[in-house]
């Protein structure tokens, strides 16, 4: 078996299904990201829900990535340690999440901590925190946020931060409705999207509470965000947060220039279990293993195009042949490039990380799930 072009060292007593990192890979990825940002680090801040381990949020931050936003606790404090110096708590919190956002704050004040909010009402319970705050800005997706044309509620929102003593921090507009833009326009239709976006960040520093960063972009949006600068003009910067690129996934090969040179970097090492049919083999990387939230295929088998995954149950992926196609003996082993690689990670405790072509070790997920219930 061959990853990126190297041959793998020996697996065999590795237990599958099993997650691959191949760090090389990993820092071609970066170089990539980097590299379309034109080298600058400093506009980047890639989300962690992807990246999860605290090996690789260091080797963001050994490039010069200073910036990062995460959606859980666990993420936040996994960030903290690896030494990011601005992260975006970019979910609303409540209840005990309060309590332990506040306490990371306490214990990592070098960190620069923000929280997302889309109400005042909530904006007591982080006086004196010492944390930041983004306004949530629904720019599309209708997931969460307040509209962005209800430009009189968002400056209310934004004087009412600063009243209750914290720092306004800027605009969270996640626009992750553009992986389902049109491949041929979807850059003009991102663009148009920051557009609608001026209006409201003029109205805001007419009013007085001009936001210092707008943050967009997501993996699908990111190859188009970079090449919009009318942000820098009205002295707002402009983030963007694609944490997909990091690892790579069967879908970003479609939502990335091919010509970027990235390279999947985590993938899944699976064994073929059955031969159900003539045409079917079995594999063990049932739902539990491969995310399947992106919907059939949930991965692609690597070196063989012509391997169909189908429907995974819990435990179990079955792969369909063409006809008179040889089926791959019980017991051997594939690699599996998952379609969306976020969720996928998250369910490992623990990945095989490779680098030079060789194994460097057992690492765990550290930010995997969440902190624990109670306690």
């Amino acid at each position: 078996m061959e990853l990126n072009g190297r041959p793998l060292p020996d697996l065999a007593a590795v237990r599958t299904p099993a997650l691959l990192i191949d760090l090389d890979a990993v820092e071609q990825n970066i170089s990539a990201t980097l590299e379309l940002l034109h080298d600058e680090a400093d506009r980047w801040r890639p989300h962690l829900k992807t990246v999860k381990l605290g090996r690789v949020m260091r080797q963001l931050h050994e490039r010069g990535v200073r910036h990062a936003k995460c959606a859980t606790t666990l993420e936040l404090e996994t960030a903290c340690e690896a030494g990011f110096e601005d992260v975006l708590l970019a979910y609303a919190v409540s209840g005990p999440h309060v309590a332990d956002t506040r306490g990371i704050a306490a214990r990592y004040p070098a960190t620069r901590i923000s929280v997302l909010v889309e109400d005042a009402a909530g904006l007591a319970e982080w006086r004196g925190s010492g944390l930041g705050c983004f306004i949530d800005v629904n720019s599309g997706m209708n997931r969460t946020g307040i509209p962005l044309e209800c430009r009189q509620q968002i400056a209310a929102l934004a004087r009412a931060i600063g009243e209750q003593g914290l720092s306004f921090r800027g605009l969270h507009c996640y626009d992750g409705h553009a992986m389902d833009f049109p491949a041929g326009n979807a850059r003009e239709l991102v663009h148009q999207g920051y557009d609608a976006l001026l209006p409201l960040l003029k109205a805001l520093t007419e009013a007085g509470v001009r936001p210092p960063e707008v943050d967009t972009a997501g993996t699908p949006a990111f190859p188009h965000a970079v090449s919009y600068h009318e942000f820098a003009g009205l002295g707002v910067t402009h983030r963007v947060s694609p944490g997909t690129v990091v690892y790579h996934d069967r879908k970003s090969l479609t939502q990335v220039p091919a010509t970027a040179g990235y390279r999947p970097a985590v993938v899944v090492l699976s064994s073929v279990v059955s031969h159900p049919g003539p045409a079917r083999f079995c594999c063990d990387a049932g739902h539990k293993a491969v995310s399947a939230d992106a919907g059939i295929p949930t991965c692609a088998v690597l070196g063989h195009p012509e391997y169909q995954p189908r429907h995974p149950s819990e435990e179990h992926l079955p792969v369909d042949v063409p006809a008179g196609t040889p089926l791959p003996r019980r017991g051997e082993r594939v690699l599996l490039l998952p379609s969306h690689v976020c969720p996928t990670v998250n369910n490992f405790n623990e990945a095989v990380v490779l680098a030079g072509g060789v194994v460097q070790g057992v690492e765990r997920v550290t930010a995997r799930g969440r902190h624990a219930p109670l306690g």
